[in-house]
C-alpha cells in the first residue's frame, strides 16, 4: 500500500506503512532538510522487513540558461 501526502511543497510516499500520522510527513522532511541544503523534490519512506524504514530523497535539478557564443568575425564587426 503507497499513502502520499504533501508538506511544505515536498511530495512525501509512505511505501508498505498503513499507519501514518499527520506530523509524519513534516517529521521526513525536516530530517531531509536537516541532511542537505538543496531543494527537495520527493521523499520516500519504506517499510523494511526488520521494522525499520528506508528513507530516500530526490533532489530538484537545478536551473541553468545556456549561454551561446557566437563566434566569427561578423559577429563582432562594429558598424
Amino acid at each position: 500500500m503507497i499513502m502520499v501526502s504533501t508538506f511544505d511543497g515536498v511530495e512525501v510516499s509512505f511505501i508498505g506503512i498503513n499507519d501514518v500520522t499527520e506530523n509524519e510527513p513534516k517529521n521526513y522532511v525536516e530530517y531531509v532538510r536537516a541532511q542537505t541544503t538543496d531543494p527537495i523534490k520527493s521523499i520516500q519512506v519504506v517499510q523494511c522487513d526488520d521494522g525499520m524504514v528506508d528513507v530516500n530523497y530526490e533532489l530538484q535539478g537545478e536551473k541553468f540558461e545556456r549561454i551561446r557564443r557566437i563566434t566569427g568575425r561578423e559577429a563582432c564587426k562594429v558598424a
